[in-house]
């Protein structure tokens, strides 16, 4: 018996191309919002109305760095206000979510509902 060069699954199925079955394209995904620490911070803001630095910096483990250039991208595409002030004599950095980034997370959302329900076949 002729062996196939086809793809199969696990279960003797053909492996269904991602391209054919998926109407959304992965290339459209929102770039600035698919990174882990971006997400991270929109996530969280998404449900909490305000976090200080040191909250997501505690929230999302990572370092000041780290946080502090990705909440800059953000504050650059305007999805999230950042508003310093001090506590005495502690400065204190607030973020929240603006109406602008919660329409690009709801969109980034909604786009990975699609593609995860186009990669089960549903």
């Amino acid at each position: 018996m002729a062996k196939s060069n086809a793809a199969r699954a696990p279960q003797g199925e053909p492996v269904r191309s991602v391209k054919a079955t998926a109407k959304p394209r992965a290339a459209a995904l929102d770039r600035l919002i698919h990174e882990r620490v971006r997400l991270g911070i929109l996530s969280a803001l998404a449900v909490n109305v305000t976090l200080t630095f040191n909250e997501l910096k505690a929230l999302l483990h990572t370092t000041d760095g780290n946080l502090s250039v990705h909440a800059r991208k953000l504050e650059d595409a305007e999805y999230v206000a950042c508003a310093k002030s001090f506590e005495g004599r502690v400065p204190k950095t607030e973020y929240r979510l603006t109406a602008q980034g919660r329409r690009a997370l709801e969109r980034y959302l909604d786009h990975m509902e699609a593609l995860i329900r186009a990669t089960r076949g549903r």
